[in-house]
């Protein structure tokens, strides 16, 4: 399971999104988009740029165009404001550079440019989406302002390669082998193994099972196929480890697993199709969206 990409579809001539969530969760992905998190109440796990960040409230953390992400609340009371804006709002000012680290060391408005950002938007104005875009500008101009910058790294190659590596992995999943996976990306296999476990946030092998039991839960819900069969089609070598990482995914055996049954997982497969991350037990509180 890859990082999915997320398609943001905003209405005409807006050009920005808010909302605020409770007990976010949600799978690995990425955007085009930037993305800007602030904890209201309690504490979450946000994973991006290669490291797991812990927030609580009153943290922010911003997440640039093109970063894989995910996020786990620890208290399912959490609360989380996201403001989510086109990268085009910033970039002529941001340039070359950005944020040493997502997790913002100062304290910024953001509860206040949320509430505006939210009006503007359901106030019906021709003029929402620049009054919105305006507000993002004024807001991530004193982010940029006082928070520690940095070149941005070139390593668009590498990214995209990367990117098709786990679309391969989602297409052939019962086939690979981590030495393959390696030579896909150019890389020694000790090399390739660090790479891959910075980029997702889990080793490889974990990686490869999960979209391997994804599949075999689907293949068990058919009802067509034996367990034994199923092993084999999904990449399994024997019934016995099949059964093993089965359990340790899923808490259950094949045989035992509950109808109706969702997979807790932290992934997806890529695609520019739109895509929404957010798991089931997430509950969106409000948004800037009118019904």
């Amino acid at each position: 399971m890859i990082a999915k990409r997320e398609v943001w579809n905003y209405p005409k001539f807006v050009k920005v999104w808010v909302g605020k969530y409770k007990n976010s969760h949600n799978l690995l992905h990425w955007h085009y988009d930037c993305e800007l998190l602030f904890v209201e109440h309690g504490e979450i796990d946000v994973f991006c740029d290669k490291h797991t960040h812990r927030l609580k409230g009153g943290d922010a953390l911003f997440v640039d165009s093109g970063e894989m992400h995910y996020m786990r609340a620890r208290d399912p009371e959490t609360i989380l404001i996201v403001i989510i804006f086109d990268r085009e709002i910033v970039r002529p000012y941001t340039g070359e550079v950005r944020l040493s680290s997502p997790l913002l060391s100062g304290r910024y408005p953001i509860p206040e440019f949320y509430t505006k950002i939210r009006d503007a938007l359901l106030s019906g104005s021709p003029f929402a989406g620049g009054e919105a875009a305006g507000l993002v500008l004024t807001l991530m101009s004193e982010v940029f302002g006082k928070e520690a910058l940095a070149q941005k790294a070139m390593r668009r190659g590498r990214t995209a390669q990367f990117m098709a590596l786990l679309e391969d992995l989602g297409e052939k999943y019962e086939f690979y082998t981590f030495s393959e996976a390696a030579a896909f990306m150019g890389m020694s296999e000790a090399y390739f193994s660090r790479y891959f476990r910075a980029e997702t946030g889990i080793p490889f092998t974990n990686y490869l099972n999960y979209i391997r039991i994804e599949h075999a839960i689907e293949e068990l819900k058919k009802g067509q196929a034996t367990a034994t069969e199923i092993s084999s089609r999904c990449g399994f070598g024997t019934i016995r480890n099949f059964n093993r990482i089965f359990k340790s995914i899923t808490g259950y055996a094949p045989r035992d697993l509950p109808r109706g049954f969702v997979l807790d997982e932290k992934f997806a497969y890529p695609s520019d199709a739109e895509f929404d991350p957010t798991l089931y037990d997430c509950e969106l509180l409000e948004s800037a969206e009118k019904e």
